[in-house]
């Protein structure tokens, strides 16, 4: 039989079989309360040897994105709607902070602490391009809170 070739730990498609379906997924279509979906190329196979997943928030009016970093990858986010503040810190501890509205973009680089809090009185979505096949997400509260502090009640990317 054929043998397959891994790439990334996924199945390499050679580029001579691609089909347009193969670069389209539905995996961000619907807004998910208070969660994040990202889309790696273990959900979307299109994106393999591309270097990059992309990710959809959507965040309940004053509810916030609990602080976390990507350690393998920068992550650019577009605010088609909602009001949020984005905040990162850098690794001397200074901090990055500024409002964003509908059409706005935000980037947070690679492997920095950050969150994001929606102070709108309506839902805010925001479409993420992570620069890695797999960004990984390190979440930071439950490593410095107890399980039952009133901060670990909001949530993170998963």
């Amino acid at each position: 039989g054929e043998r397959k070739l891994f790439m990334n730990g996924f199945l390499y498609k050679h580029p001579s079989t691609i089909l347009a379906s193969d670069l389209k997924t539905l995996l961000l279509n619907h807004a998910v309360r208070s969660s994040a979906n990202i889309v790696t190329a273990a959900e979307f196979p299109g994106l393999n040897t591309l270097g990059m997943s992309m990710a959809r928030t959507d965040i309940d009016p004053y509810d916030v994105v609990l602080p976390h970093s990507h350690p393998r990858a920068s992550e650019m986010m577009f605010f088609p709607s909602g009001s949020v503040l984005a905040t990162f810190f850098d690794t001397t501890g200074k901090l990055f902070q500024k409002r964003l509205c509908e059409g706005d973009v935000f980037i947070f680089p690679r492997g920095l602490v950050h969150f994001i809090m929606n102070y709108g009185v309506r839902l805010a979505t925001m479409f993420s391009v992570l620069s890695s096949h797999n960004p990984s997400v390190v979440g930071i509260t439950h490593a410095m809170f107890a399980p039952d502090s009133d901060v670990v009640e909001g949530w993170w990317p998963e």
